[in-house]
């Protein structure tokens, strides 16, 4: 198997037909056709449904273009690695965010990648904790935040800090006291996402020893509508402060600390375990870890630095 022959094959899934996908590679169309077959024979299975109206991967091609994906980002990112040794740090950094670290995360990294890193391309992926740790595994990201230092197979982890979660409501509402107990949550009506998130999951648990059931009138998976509805007053919320500074700051929201230790969570940076990192995914690493240890220092991001000095 050769390298030409996985990028063969994903220019054939891309085009759709050998004719298209014989323009795109500047490959002699029945060269390409022979290429497809050895790689088919070669792996022992059909890779492509062949039709008067194009081809298309079969359920085996599908699993294989995976794989191909992958294995030519590695071969890039090998290439890369070798041009930038010594150089400037350059070329396209790829970082997963969850919902509710993009949201004040995002521009202060991106700011200061443009100060500090000139040369790097940042593309930015937000999804849940879950999403990221996948894609992260799978070669889609260089570098994800996380919740949770939990051991996960593939992914090496450090620390960063620790978040409390704080109860918010609606400006519009009667002013909060400045902590809230447990025991009072189940006197508000609140929005919060489904039981599958992962922050839902935190609230539940630091719920369950003292056997509360909060009243949740609606569960809801997007951060902005939960923001949206807590601002309309149709419920109040739980959710890492950092995630509503803006509508607190804007006078749309107000927030208070929950006594309780347990609701808080783990954020943690994450990169593959066993993947060689470029230049620039290093260079960018750093500087994501720096910019948060400033935020949490300033208070932006208000939490328990565990990062080191």
């Amino acid at each position: 198997m050769e390298l030409r022959q996985l990028r063969y094959f994903l220019g054939v899934c891309e085009a759709g037909s050998l004719l298209r996908a014989s323009a795109r590679l500047h490959v002699a169309q029945p060269a390409l056709g022979q290429q497809m077959s050895a790689l088919e024979a070669e792996l022992g299975t059909q890779l492509l449904l062949r039709s008067s109206k194009g081809v298309s991967p079969t359920v085996a091609g599908r699993t294989f273009l995976e794989h191909a994906k992958q294995v030519l980002a590695d071969v890039e990112r090998a290439a890369q690695a070798v041009r930038d040794a010594g150089a400037v740090p350059s070329g396209k950094v790829a970082i997963g965010l969850p919902t509710t670290v993009s949201l004040g995360a995002t521009l202060p990294i991106l700011s200061a990648c443009r100060e500090r890193l000139p040369q790097v391309r940042l593309q930015i992926v937000e999804g849940y904790s879950g999403h990221l740790a996948e894609w992260l595994r799978a070669g889609r990201l260089d570098v994800a935040i996380l919740f949770g230092d939990k051991a996960e197979s593939g992914l090496d982890k450090t620390a960063l800090l620790d978040e409390e979660l704080v109860f918010v409501s609606s400006a519009s509402s009667p002013a909060l006291p400045r902590r809230l107990t447990l025991e009072r949550l189940v006197q508000w009506p609140l929005v919060l996402p489904s039981r599958e998130h992962g922050l839902r999951r935190i609230i539940d648990e630091a719920c369950a020893p003292a056997g509360l059931q909060l009243d949740v009138v609606a569960e809801i998976d997007s951060l902005p509508s939960v923001k949206k509805a807590t601002e309309a007053g149709l419920g109040s919320t739980i959710l890492p402060r950092v995630s509503v500074a803006e509508e607190i700051a804007a006078g749309k929201l107000q927030a208070t600390r929950i006594a309780s230790e347990r609701m808080s969570r783990r954020v943690v940076c994450a990169t593959h375990l066993t993947r060689p990192s470029t230049q620039a995914s290093s260079a960018v690493l750093g500087l994501i870890t720096d910019v948060i240890k400033r935020m949490v220092a300033a208070k932006a991001w208000p939490g328990t630095w565990l990062g080191g000095a």
